[in-house]
């Protein structure tokens, strides 16, 4: 398959997805009540560009875009958040990496009702279409298989931007904060440890930042559970930064290179 065909089946198959979860929208999901998050982290436009190091090698870039989204679910407006990852320059030749994630966010709740994974990684292939029931509290995965989860439960993208949700103000060093996810058919309970408030340098300049340790699961890729560091910008917008981790069999190393129409002004020192 051409990666033109490929990338258009995925575009097709999110937007499949969609039209049926709008079409069977749930009558008694309007008698819920859902929470609502009050934020000014990101809004609609917003662009993020990354690039990943591994060791002194630059070996790929991920992309995040959040989107407007004209159709509502279950009467409850959209944010439509698509990432992508890929690999570049010599890593391309031997280990092809082209993956895509799209996340359905509830724009008051900050929590998904769809979620599209599309996985291509040295020919490994994984396909995932979930549809959230959040009035449910259930999961279909889209192969007949239903799920609990908790109140609000995250995919693995819309984690991503209701953590940048959170209030910071009076954290100490220690403190955890935990986030429900699902993914891969598991409940999983994201923690993330502040670490305190730290200025990096980056090639797009120096910010003032804030550090977390996301609670990692150790033996599989991580020697401890304390091998990533992430720094994301001390603002309104907390948009990681940096990203560090060490791994069984090596280092990387994610930052920002470019970032576009944010909900504010960044953190950085002048």
């Amino acid at each position: 398959m051409s990666t033109f065909k490929a990338l258009l089946t995925i575009a097709l198959s999110s937007q499949v997805l969609l039209a049926e979860a709008v079409q069977q929208g749930d009558k008694t999901a309007s008698a819920v009540t859902y929470r609502k998050v009050e934020h000014k982290a990101f809004v609609a436009g917003e662009e993020l560009r990354y690039r990943m190091h591994y060791g002194f090698v630059d070996a790929g870039e991920a992309v995040l875009k959040v989107k407007e989204c004209d159709k509502k679910i279950n009467e409850r407006k959209l944010l439509h958040v698509e990432g992508t990852g890929r690999t570049i320059s010599a890593f391309d030749w031997f280990y092809v990496v082209r993956d895509r994630y799209e996340s359905y966010i509830d724009s008051e709740g900050v929590f998904p009702w769809l979620f599209v994974r599309r996985v291509n990684e040295g020919g490994y292939i994984i396909n995932q279409d979930y549809t959230y029931l959040q009035h449910k509290k259930k999961v279909d995965n889209g192969e007949g298989t239903s799920f609990d989860i908790p109140e609000a439960a995250q995919d693995m993208i819309s984690a991503f931007y209701y953590a940048r949700t959170l209030d910071f103000t009076n954290a100490k060093k220690g403190d955890e904060f935990t986030i429900p996810v699902f993914y891969d058919d598991t409940n999983f309970p994201l923690k993330i440890r502040y670490m305190g408030k730290e200025t990096i340098k980056l090639r797009m300049g120096k910010f003032k930042c804030i550090k977390f340790a996301p609670v990692v699961e150790k033996g599989r890729v991580f020697k401890t559970e304390d091998d990533l560091s992430v720094w994301i910008s001390d603002d309104q917008n907390k948009i990681p930064l940096l990203a560090k981790a060490k791994i069984l069999v090596g280092s990387i190393k994610m930052e920002v290179v470019e970032y576009k129409n944010l909900a504010g002004p960044i953190s950085e020192v002048k």
